[in-house]
């Protein structure tokens, strides 16, 4: 794809400052620019690379104002960044323009499939599965029985859907991931031996979310498990069976939620979390990394941290005085040791 500076300011709403008829066809890092690339700014700490950059254009935040001579034609827009993932989305998403059914495709003759899909080589459909409008599923890919697949999603190399499963438009599903496994249910019989409980639920992702590589989200016991609109969910990830994520949530890698717990709204999960069953977490939640939650959390728009996890602040106060262990001891002995002398002192 080749356009103009000018051309690509305008799809920006933005303001071009030099020569608009200059030429762009790909995308680079400001640090690492070339002819016929744009790059973007919106991090004051790479502004040097605005100055030295070989890209043709950069796009920079309206206010922003450069220290020294630039070279290169700028494109002021409103915020930078999201400018430029718009700009990625265009030159970069060379799979939107795949379609067809390829010969080494087995689709179950009840498959329904809408306009401008591609299914890949080794992808397999059980019946009554639905694909719709522009979705790519990419080869080996499995769909269970009643899949139901929205429009314009991704579903990459490898991913394993089951019977049942719902996804939204717009998803994106990265490889190796499996929606709608087993959940971990098991009831413990009286010689101590566990008895499977069957999982007869499924999973309902909603529209605008995107799941990373080898994570594993499990059909409820009864019901659904739900990943509401606009979730993002890293590599790595467990959901367990019934649990519940709401809209625009963000979960890094290595984190897992156990059973029945429903996370709220806006919450931000960092890595390698691990939530227990049946909890609640408040909307806007904030969890640090490697923290263990072990009870509900019911006030909204607080920060957590720690194993088992409690406020933020008081977290990182807790963490100094562990650190400072030590030493206490060492006072309290050395205390210990002159009341022992006092008492001495005072019986003689």
């Amino acid at each position: 794809m080749q356009i103009t500076v000018g051309e690509l300011g305008k799809l920006l709403n933005g303001e071009v400052v030099g020569n608009a008829d200059t030429l762009i066809s790909k995308v680079a890092k400001i640090e690492d620019g070339e002819h016929l690339a744009v790059s973007f700014l919106s991090n004051p700490k790479y502004e040097q690379y605005l100055y030295i950059t070989q890209s043709s254009a950069v796009i920079v935040n309206k206010d922003f104002v450069p220290s020294a001579p630039v070279s290169t034609v700028m494109i002021k827009v409103d915020d930078a960044y999201a400018s430029f993932t718009f700009i990625l989305e265009k030159f970069g998403n060379v799979s939107s323009s795949k379609t067809g059914v390829d010969s080494k495709a087995f689709l179950s003759t009840s498959t329904k499939i809408g306009n401008n899909v591609y299914v890949g080589a080794y992808s397999c459909t059980e019946n009554d599965v639905h694909i719709g409008d522009g979705t790519k599923i990419f080869p080996q890919v499995y769909l269970g029985e009643n899949v139901k697949i929205g429009s314009n999603c991704i579903i990459y190399p490898g991913v394993k859907i089951y019977d049942n499963c719902v996804i939204g438009n717009n998803c994106i599903i990265h490889s190796g991931t499996v929606i709608g496994c087993d959940g971990f249910g098991f009831a413990p019989l009286p010689d101590r031996s566990y008895k499977k409980i069957p999982q007869t639920g499924n999973v309902v992702i909603e529209d605008d979310v995107e799941i990373g590589s080898n994570c594993s989200i499990d059909r409820a016991t009864m019901g659904s498990t739900i990943i509401r609109k606009g979730v993002k969910l890293d590599n790595l990830i467990q959901i367990a069976h019934n649990v519940e994520i709401d809209e625009h949530t963000v979960i890094a890698g290595q984190a897992g939620i156990a059973g029945s717990s429903k996370v709220g709204k806006y919450c931000i999960i960092a890595a390698q979390v691990g939530i227990a069953g049946h909890l609640t977490i408040a909307d806007g939640s904030l969890i640090g990394g490697q923290s263990g939650v072990s009870g509900s959390i019911k006030d909204p728009n607080k920060k957590w941290f720690g194993s088992p996890a409690f406020e933020y602040k008081d977290s990182i106060k807790s963490s100094i005085y562990f650190k400072q262990l030590p030493s206490f001891e060492k006072r309290i002995s050395d205390l210990e040791n002159e009341i022992k002398e006092l008492k001495k002192n005072n019986q003689s």
